[in-house]
């Protein structure tokens, strides 16, 4: 894996591109966009972080505003995080408790009765989680399982159908619209830009929600792999406790990995199959770098590549028809 992290990695020219995406950031925001500053979600995970950071670098901490939008089911690290990192830039902060608007919505109960639909002992005093198969485990058909932990610690694993998959993950993606919602809030009374938070991986990927944390005036990290989000880290200076936190969704009543929900390794190892396979790197010298046959990385390509052909819903802008 060497060979194409060596080819991702910024090193010397970390502080350039930190300069360069400060600069972007002005430009864009204070002259094409009109607005005063940046408002954004703060979530204690590395890539929220850098933003803040990138936006507090941009137009001075007075300028930028960070969002906590917790709710029933967030890990309990997060908060804490959250407040590290907004405590270390100087930052102006709010919070937003999202829990009853969810709850107002129906994103719990709608939620719950798809999973009970699989798990018909499912209570209110349970916790959930998506779980997927690793691609690389074979060619097999991936399905959804749920994965719940009973109030006595008991814990059960079941297939979700086709539709109750689709109705847990419709429900859950009120957490994301709810939460984006309140940040164009705090936009429109400040007059602000909301930055996103998608690295590469995730915006190429399609690990978003369409019009939930998929919406943003400003993607700065968007075109970065996840190793490079890393290195701007350490050069921002983001607290040590912070860049070694694993990447997590924070979505789920359970503590879940991006890795078991979405992406088929982690993250360092998925940074090299994009890359590999946007650089015409074979698959067998990709595969004698990561470990693996050179069977597992066709798999792994075929699901880069079915990803990127879903994730065009999510990333199409409105359509309209032409006059006539």
């Amino acid at each position: 894996m060497a060979f194409v992290l060596d080819e991702l990695a910024l090193g010397d020219r970390v502080h350039a591109e930190i300069d360069r995406i400060c600069t972007w950031l002005r430009d864009t925001v204070l002259g094409r966009l009109r607005r005063r500053g940046a408002v954004l979600g703060i979530s204690g995970g590395i890539d929220s972080s850098v933003v803040a950071a990138l936006c507090a670098r941009a137009f001075g901490k007075e300028r930028v505003l960070g969002l906590f939008m917790n709710e029933g089911e967030t890990a309990g690290d997060t908060a804490r995080l959250a407040r590290v990192i907004t405590d270390h830039l100087g930052i102006a902060t709010a919070n937003e408790d999202i829990s009853p608007i969810l709850v107002a919505a129906g994103c719990y109960a709608r939620r719950d009765a798809a999973i009970r639909s699989v798990v018909p002992r499912y209570g209110d005093d349970w916790k959930c989680k998506l779980v997927l198969p690793s691609v690389l485990d074979g060619d097999r058909y991936r399905i959804f399982s749920i994965v719940v932990r009973a109030p006595d610690g008991e814990q059960l694993s079941a297939r979700l159908t086709p539709a109750a998959y689709l109705e847990v993950v419709a429900a859950t993606n009120f957490k994301q619209r709810t939460r984006k919602m309140l940040e164009f809030f705090h936009a429109d009374r400040l007059v602000y830009a909301v930055a996103g938070t998608p690295n590469r991986l995730e915006y190429d990927q399609g690990f978003f929600v369409k019009n939930g944390d998929g919406a943003a005036d400003v993607k700065p990290i968007a075109h970065l792999y996840k190793t490079q989000v890393y290195e701007l880290a350490a050069a921002l200076g983001i607290p040590e406790e912070i860049r070694a936190r694993p990447p997590t969704t924070d979505t789920y009543s359970l503590p879940q990995t991006q890795e078991e929900f979405y992406f088929s390794l982690p993250y360092r190892a998925m940074d090299a199959c994009l890359y590999a396979r946007d650089h015409d790197v074979s698959t067998g010298e990709l595969a004698a770098a990561l470990g693996l046959t050179a069977e597992q990385i066709e798999r792994v390509y075929r699901d880069i590549d079915a990803k990127r052909a879903a994730a065009r819903y999510l990333h199409a802008a409105p359509l309209t028809l032409a006059a006539p």
